[in-house]
């Protein structure tokens, strides 16, 4: 403290050759810069991010609980995020937002807070499943099996503008689907 608030004491220091040469000359200008301004620092203050104390392993994991965490990687089906544990819970890009999300980067990114949901934890495979929706968002939605069971009872439906002779066979579509030059058969060149 007293050698930055000393003006005299950091010119002798600037101009001593020797000390240059010992440090090197980029190592020698950074301190004088830093004696000079010394409230200048450029490290951002660090906040130290807080996790759930009642949480040592997966075991203590409770579904329906909310946890603090920190996104530590963003893939194209989901974020994973730090909740305290050795294991890493995984948001679902379907469950990052109570709207549709098409990138996971569009609502989060590395190194964010968040407060996530368990939604279900996989003690065997030690996976564990996050939301970020709030409570209820899910409510209203079809499952699996009763999308399937509605579908099973719903009347066939009618077909559109005629026949189905004019479909393609199972096989043309196929052949169509897979082939990504499909549409340039036809296609001529000058």
């Amino acid at each position: 403290a007293d050698f930055i608030k000393d003006k005299e004491l950091i010119k002798t220091f600037e101009n001593d050759s020797a000390i240059r040469e010992e440090l090197g000359t980029f190592t020698h200008d950074d301190i004088i810069k830093a004696l000079k301004a010394p409230s200048q620092d450029p490290r951002t203050e660090f906040v130290p991010f807080e996790y759930r104390e009642d949480i040592k392993s997966i075991n203590d994991l409770t579904e329906g609980q909310w946890y603090p965490g920190l996104v530590t990687n963003i893939t194209q089906f989901g974020a994973f995020v730090d909740i305290g544990i050795k294991e890493n819970g995984l948001i679902h890009l379907s469950q990052m937002a109570d709207k549709f999300v098409e990138s996971a980067l569009d609502v989060l990114k590395v190194g964010q807070e968040v407060k996530a949901r368990v939604m279900e934890v996989d003690l065997e495979r030690k996976r564990i499943a996050l939301s970020l929706k709030k409570e209820g968002a899910e409510e209203g939605r079809r499952t699996p099996q009763t999308s399937r069971e509605s579908r099973s009872n719903r009347p066939p439906r009618p077909s559109r503008g005629g026949s189905q002779n004019n479909r393609p066979s199972q096989g043309q579509s196929r052949e169509i689907k897979n082939n990504a030059f499909a549409a340039l058969k036809n296609f001529k060149v000058k």
